[in-house]
């Protein structure tokens, strides 16, 4: 099983600190974000950053749903982490300043993909369907913030 990676980010006009607090703001702001790969979102625990429980079904392809149940942590300034307990997926959120009023946003997430053939095609096709997923996202988030 090889390990798979997709990595996405943005610049957005709006100060590092405001666009991490919206991504951390998983009552208000996190669902709002989302697209419509997403459904069932759900905060079990927490809300804010570290410390949250929050769930979600992820859409990737018409067959492919994933049952999400994810633990937030912030490991350091500006960081994100979300570890899924019902998969080996680990995505990981990172903010920094890029200029006065911007910030960059960058979204990573890996996890051991299939073996064989199918893992072949995961590999080769799931980090630009995921890609995808996520510039929407983020446009989202720079939507949401930039107001």
């Amino acid at each position: 099983m090889a390990q798979v990676e997709a990595t996405t980010e943005r610049i957005i006009a709006a100060d590092a600190e405001t666009v991490f607090d919206a991504l951390a703001d998983y009552k208000e702001v996190r669902g709002k974000v989302l697209t419509g790969h997403f459904s069932e979102y759900e905060v079990l625990e927490g809300g804010d950053g570290e410390g949250t429980l929050v769930h979600w079904k992820l859409q990737a392809t018409s067959k492919r749903v994933r049952d999400c149940l994810l633990e937030v942590t912030e490991p350091t300034d500006g960081q994100l982490v979300e570890k899924d307990r019902n998969s080996t997926m680990v995505t990981t959120w990172t903010v920094t300043p890029a200029g006065e009023g911007r910030s960059k946003a960058v979204v990573t997430t890996v996890w051991k993909g299939a073996g064989g053939i199918g893992g072949f095609f995961e590999k080769t096709f799931a980090p630009k369907g995921l890609g995808r997923i996520y510039d929407e996202l983020l446009q989202n988030l720079a939507t949401e913030v930039e107001k």
